[in-house]
């Protein structure tokens, strides 16, 4: 099957121009990359308190990402559908459909707070085991005080998903940078000044989420919106349309969550290693993060573009958008692999890293440097494009089966049976991506994810 077809692509009068796709692409790509910085120097202030601390941030953090990918999918979710209705020229659905998306996570939301706000201690003895008491200590203060954010962030997320659908990235990212700005100010008042450790570090990041959410909220209400949301306490169920927001943000919260919940078993296996691995890791984990925004950025650029396509009939247009995004993807993540990989010892040395967890780092980046531009494309943007057309159980399946099979046995088999080092993750990823990027490139030259849109 051709990639696409280009003579029947009205060039004339494709939907998002070089021009358009800059507009809405840029300010995406800032915002995940403000993001990852402000989560660099995040961890960085807080790992000249100490190891322990550094630690016990650092496993909370792998189970709170668990929850934000679900919530960022649940999200993604919402704005294929309203990207897809606005694709149609019908905006009266759209805004309908965003105000059940508002309501569904809410409760979600509330609910998932209540649940880990109760079970706490239980739940973090029982995912990390027998860690330092230290470390203990400082993982139940950091959680108790970012679970209470829960609600916030996934409303901002929501909102900022809503934004996007609408073709409007720039003003999502303001809110974005202030709210860095605000936590970073805060870990620097609650940590320096005040002395209160990881529990200033999680008061740092309460105050700002809550500022992104009502900030986020308070201009959805504005009529000039492409998408708006207001009278919100006016908000009754529509259970028809909940379902089918649902049958897309499920599946792909399903797959972030199960994701995430593989990070957190290979973070489990981590946590036997000490605290010396366990903060090499940590940086790791941020710095592979760090160069892999500008890929991200472009994937979740790239729902909003395939949703509106898929949304007008415009297939083959689709198709020419996921080629084109892919390349532009791929030649981002090239260049921020080996941007990372020139900082990651002066970062390393800023942090204050101990010598031996300093080494570890850079040995892991330094892998993923070579990997990750030969394979990380192909296994994740492409199936942003394909979640966008609906085809959102086909990705689920393959994600979840290459995450456990792969990444999450690999890794436990070469820790458990030839006592590797925290570089056992990464083998296990890069088989993870390896394998996944072959699929998903099948799946799309086959066609057969365009028979999942509406």
């Amino acid at each position: 099957m051709k990639l696409y077809d280009k003579q029947k692509i009205d060039w004339n009068s494709i939907l998002f121009d070089n021009r358009a796709l800059f507009l809405l692409l840029v300010p995406i790509i800032v915002e995940q990359l403000l993001n990852s910085f402000m989560g660099m120097v995040d961890t960085m202030m807080v790992s000249t308190v100490g190891s322990e601390a550094i630690s016990a941030v650092s496993l909370v953090d792998s189970f709170n990402n668990l929850i934000i990918q679900v919530f960022s999918a649940m999200a993604a979710g919402a704005a294929i559908i309203c990207s897809q209705y606005l694709g149609s020229g019908d905006e009266k659905e759209s805004n309908k459909a965003a105000r059940q998306v508002v309501l569904t996570v809410t409760v979600i939301a509330v609910g998932v707070m209540v649940i880990c706000l109760m079970g706490r201690e239980r739940m973090l003895r029982f995912i990390f085991g027998e860690v330092d008491e230290q470390v203990m200590s400082g993982c139940l203060v950091y959680f108790l005080i970012t679970v209470v954010s829960y609600p916030f962030l996934a409303l901002f997320s929501v909102g900022a998903a809503l934004f996007r659908a609408g073709g409007n990235s720039k003003f999502p990212m303001k809110v974005s940078v202030i709210s860095n700005i605000l936590n970073i100010m805060g870990n620097a008042v609650f940590i320096y000044m005040f002395h209160w450790s990881v529990a200033g570090a999680a008061l740092a990041t309460l105050i700002s989420r809550i500022f992104s959410m009502a900030v986020i909220f308070y201009y959805l209400r504005i009529p000039r919106q492409v998408i708006v949301v207001k009278d919100y306490l006016r908000i009754r169920p529509d259970m028809p349309l909940i379902w089918k927001i649902m049958a897309i943000g499920i599946p792909s919260g399903i797959e972030n969550g199960m994701f995430q919940f593989g990070k957190l078993a290979i973070q489990s296996t981590v946590s036997t290693m000490g605290t010396v691995a366990i903060a090499a890791q940590a940086m790791t984990n941020i710095l592979e993060s760090l160069n892999g925004v500008f890929g991200v950025g472009v994937g979740i650029g790239l729902m909003t573009v395939v949703g509106q396509c898929i949304g007008a009939g415009r297939r083959e247009e689709a198709k020419y958008y996921i080629v084109k995004l892919t390349g532009i993807a791929w030649a981002g993540i090239l260049a921020s692999c080996l941007v990372v990989f020139a900082i990651t010892k002066p970062v390393t040395w800023l942090a204050g890293m101990e010598s031996e967890a300093a080494a570890m780092c850079f040995g892991m980046v330094a892998a993923i440097t070579v990997v990750k531009p030969l394979v990380w494309t192909g296994a994740f943007v492409i199936s942003y494009g394909l979640r966008a057309a609906g085809d959102v159980q086909f990705s689920m399946i393959v994600s979840t089966v290459t995450m456990w099979c792969c990444r999450v046995a690999l890794c436990i088999f070469l820790v458990r049976v030839y006592h590797f080092g925290p570089m056992a993750v990464w083998i296990g990823m890069f088989a993870d991506w390896s394998v996944r990027a072959v699929i998903f490139a099948a799946r799309f030259l086959s066609g057969k994810w365009l028979k999942s849109s509406w």
